[in-house]
């Protein structure tokens, strides 16, 4: 038995969070300390023992009672050791943590939301970035919002069950009418769901959670404010150099990747345009055009989300007689 169930030497274990994995048919857990586990995974704690309270496996941390090396061998394998059986639970269990500490980390992870959002969004006039308070505000609307459309949406479905339920007992007075008002009835549901269907292409925002990383949630965040605009938003541009040779500039752009840029395919393929007014349609400002001997270079302010496209599209065309620089990845305002 482990010493952690002799009374004369039992180890207390305080401000504990649990971490369990079950493998096969058992629950295998070990104790850490709180707040390490996260720092662990994310790479920025690498000690084990500023991690582990104890270096030992166990089958119920609470009972003391620890995992017996037959069950280690039967669950992982039988090259399996404390210590590796522990990194696999580390990596791939699931944490538990109480209350206060879930809300902590909510709230953390709701700060750092905010500011990613607001360090990448501008006032279109001005260019300027937004206070986090105003971030914040605007998200909160969003949220509000999104939970009003929920529940407007739950209230229709249950009205619509209402009817279907209060048709049925009527039997069938519908199918004796003709085919008109079930026809008309259909038309009526396929406008509802055409208009349903149209609502949830908007992107939407509920709020943060624990479950994704604050860089993922933040650009839900930034693509729902875009999108619904309840404050005037945009992304902050990027500003980039694209230089590639002189010789490049004037040939056609390849109509295969005309089309897939998208927009009206016909027109571009009937005027493809050249490689320089390709690169030039993705500057959305140009900050300064020059050539010197051989090459051409562009400085200029890009949308973000263009970057990819532009990128692919002077290594394709160009053969890697261009390239695009990024100088600043986002361009604000400064008061």
């Amino acid at each position: 038995m482990s010493r952690i169930n002799q009374p004369s030497n039992q180890i207390k274990l305080t401000n504990v969070s649990l971490v369990r994995l079950k493998k096969g048919k058992k629950r295998f857990e070990i104790a850490c300390y709180k707040n390490k586990v996260l720092e662990w995974r994310s790479g920025i704690e690498t000690d084990l023992d500023n991690v582990l309270q104890i270096p030992n496996v166990f089958l119920n941390v609470s009972k003391g009672q620890t995992a017996p090396a037959a069950e280690l061998t039967k669950a992982f394998g039988k090259d399996a050791t404390t210590e590796s059986v522990v990194l696999e639970i580390l990596k791939k269990g699931e944490m538990q943590v109480g209350d206060k500490e879930r809300a902590a980390q909510l709230e953390r992870v709701h700060h750092e939301v905010i500011d990613i959002v607001a360090g990448k969004l501008v006032d279109p006039r001005t260019r300027r970035v937004y206070t986090t308070g105003m971030i914040e505000k605007a998200l909160d609307m969003l949220s509000a919002q999104a939970h009003q459309q929920q529940e407007q949406r739950h209230k229709e479905q249950k009205e619509q069950k209402h009817q279907e339920a209060k048709q049925k007992q009527e039997g069938g007075a519908v199918a004796a009418d003709g085919g008109e008002k079930e026809d008309g009835t259909e038309e009526g549901e396929e406008g509802g769901t055409a208009a349903s269907t149209s609502a949830a292409k908007l992107p939407m925002w509920t709020g943060v959670t624990a479950a994704k990383s604050a860089k993922s949630q933040a650009l839900d965040a930034m693509k729902a404010l875009i999108a619904l605009q309840p404050i005037p938003v945009m992304r902050a541009r990027m500003r980039l150099r694209v230089t590639c040779t002189t010789s490049v500039l004037k040939q056609s752009v390849k109509a295969a990747a005309t089309s897939s840029s998208g927009g009206d395919d016909g027109a571009q393929r009937k005027a493809p345009g050249t490689v320089k007014d390709k690169i030039l349609s993705y500057v959305e400002q140009v900050e300064s055009q020059d050539v010197m001997g051989s090459s051409w270079e562009v400085v200029g302010f890009v949308e973000p989300g263009a970057f990819k496209a532009l990128s692919d599209f002077v290594d394709n065309e160009t053969r890697g007689q261009g390239r695009v620089e990024v100088l600043d990845v986002t361009v604000t305002q400064e008061d």
